[in-house]
């Protein structure tokens, strides 16, 4: 149930902002082409940042809205004993209570990359 977003989204962005000023840094530009290089970079930063925090939101809501629905399957815990003819039965639950710790975790995951990303946001303002 992987999400596709980076487990180190903000470091690795930071990395790449941090290379690509060195680089633009190494080139010496002297006009006033510079400053305006640097605004773009810290406008393109920022862009980068939000649009990567809504990801990792989006990411959340949609583990929290897959869990609300296993729970409900888990309802019909209520309607089983300890003793069930087939025992399969036990195996299924707790193939929903795994999906649900894989699914919170890959929603805790997302919910510290968003941390990560706010902060980086709030150094950039």
């Amino acid at each position: 149930m992987k999400h596709g977003l980076s487990e180190n989204g903000a470091g690795e962005m930071v990395n790449a902002v941090a290379r690509l000023t060195s680089m633009i840094d190494e080139a010496r530009l002297d006009c006033e082409c510079r400053s305006k290089l640097d605004e773009t970079l810290s406008r393109f930063a920022t862009q980068e940042i939000e649009r990567a925090a809504r990801e990792h939101l989006a990411n959340a809501r949609e583990q929290r809205r897959r869990i609300a629905a296993i729970v409900l399957f888990l309802q019909d815990l209520d309607r089983i004993g300890a003793v069930e003819r087939d025992r399969t039965v036990y195996l299924d639950f707790a193939l929903l209570f795994d999906d649900i710790a894989a699914l919170a975790k890959e929603g805790s995951l997302s919910m510290r990359q968003l941390g990560q990303f706010a902060a980086l946001a709030m150094v950039g303002r």
